[in-house]
């Protein structure tokens, strides 16, 4: 079984499977519980083959999808990933340059309400500070 993120040395490969419709998003063999979690989340399926060596994990764009909606949900999941510090590649049959940027829309949009509603901590006070006495 090929790797493409092994083979090209990314966190993750977005590209259509050959002689199908499937969208794969490939992570490297040794890839973290954390990046693999985060492409749960981000709606992708975990598919995995387990063999007498190495453990072969992937995830899919889900079938039930149309091929549309399967590019643009791909496509959504890269903000999210660079936004985390991986390395993504994307092969350009499957992204979607207006999926992308509504995602990182959402993401600013997110940012924004999140700064607005977090409180500005009260200037701290020097705990050596001693207060004035005025004669």
């Amino acid at each position: 079984m090929g790797n493409r993120a092994d083979e090209y040395g990314t966190d993750v490969e977005i590209y259509r499977k050959a002689l199908s419709t499937t969208i794969h998003a490939d992570t490297p063999t040794d890839a973290s519980e954390q990046l693999l979690d985060l492409l749960d989340q981000l709606g992708l399926e975990r598919k995995e083959v387990r063999t007498a060596g190495p453990v072969y994990i992937w995830h899919e764009a889900p079938a039930h999808l149309d091929a549309d909606e399967q590019r643009r949900l791909a496509t959504r999941a890269i903000p999210a990933l660079l936004i985390a510090g991986y390395q993504v590649n994307c092969t350009p049959e499957v992204f979607d340059k207006a999926a992308y940027q509504q995602a990182m829309h959402d993401i600013r949009a997110r940012r924004t309400r999140h700064r607005a509603h977090t409180p500005v901590p009260a200037p701290a006070t020097s705990a050596t500070a001693s207060p004035r006495h005025t004669p």
